[in-house]
């Protein structure tokens, strides 16, 4: 899936453009990298976390490690 595509079926979800949506995740997205550059651990609520470093970390939550989460 790309930014397309996560656009795509976000503007499907809560009905606003697809330009709109496009506009959010690219607001999530320069969100999790500000905080990851400020030393911030960021979290994604049902899907996992990345972590500050040197090279930023992302460890997927358990449920969704062994298949339990699906959107």
């Amino acid at each position: 899936m790309n930014k397309s595509d996560l656009a795509t079926r976000l503007a499907r979800q809560t009905r606003l453009s697809k330009a709109a949506a496009a506009d959010q995740l690219d607001r999530l997205v320069h969100e999790i990298v500000f905080n990851l550059r400020q030393g911030q651990p960021e979290r994604l609520p049902g899907l996992g976390s990345f972590s500050p470093g040197q090279k930023w970390k992302f460890r997927f939550d358990a449920e969704v490690r062994r298949g339990r989460k699906h959107g």
